[in-house]
C-alpha cells in the first residue's frame, strides 16, 4: 500500500487530510500532510518532509500530493521525486486524493493515472440542473481502509 504525503500552503494539506477522515471516518494509514507556513524554512520543511516521507512509505512507494506547480511546496515537494519509488503530482484536489487512497494498493505507475484521472475529472462547471457526476470520477465501488492514528505534521 502506497504512502500518501500532502505538502501544501497552509492550512491546504491539513484540510485535504481532514476530508479525507470525514469521508473515511477517520485517516487511512500511512497518510502524511505538511502546511508550508508563509514564513516556513524550506530548508527545515525540506528535512522533515523526507523524514515523513521515510515513515510513510511502503513497498510500493509513496506518492506526494502538492497544491501548485512552481510554489515553494511544490518545488520542496519535487525534491523528493528524486527518491526510489516516490512521485509527485501537482495540483492536488480532493478528487485526486480520494482516488490516491482508494486505489494505493496498485503498482505506482497505476496508482499515479487514476490519481490524475481521479484529479482531472472533478473539476466541472456546476450549474443549475447539472446531473450528479458518473460514478468514476470518485472512487467507485472502493471501501474505506480501516482507519489508523495520524498524528499531525507540521513543522515548527
Amino acid at each position: 500500500m502506497a504512502g500518501i504525503l500532502i505538502i501544501a500552503h497552509a492550512p491546504l494539506a491539513t484540510a485535504l487530510r481532514d476530508c479525507i477522515a470525514h469521508i473515511y471516518g477517520g485517516v487511512p494509514a500511512r497518510i502524511g500532510c505538511i502546511d508550508v507556513q508563509a514564513d516556513s524554512d524550506p530548508v527545515q520543511v525540506m528535512a522533515f518532509a523526507h523524514a515523513e516521507l521515510a515513515r510513510l512509505k511502503e513497498e510500493n512507494g509513496a506518492i506526494v500530493l502538492t497544491d501548485m506547480y512552481g510554489a515553494t511546496p511544490a518545488n520542496i515537494a519535487g525534491q523528493l521525486a528524486k527518491v526510489a519509488d516516490v512521485r509527485v503530482l501537482a495540483g492536488a484536489n480532493l478528487p485526486m486524493l480520494v482516488r490516491a487512497v482508494c486505489y494505493r494498493t496498485l503498482p505506482l505507475d497505476k496508482l499515479v493515472d487514476k490519481a490524475l484521472s481521479g484529479g482531472a475529472k472533478g473539476v466541472h462547471e456546476v450549474a443549475a440542473g447539472t446531473p450528479p457526476p458518473p460514478s468514476e470520477v470518485g472512487c467507485g465501488a472502493c471501501a474505506p481502509i480501516p482507519p489508523e492514528p495520524c498524528p499531525r505534521t507540521r513543522p515548527t
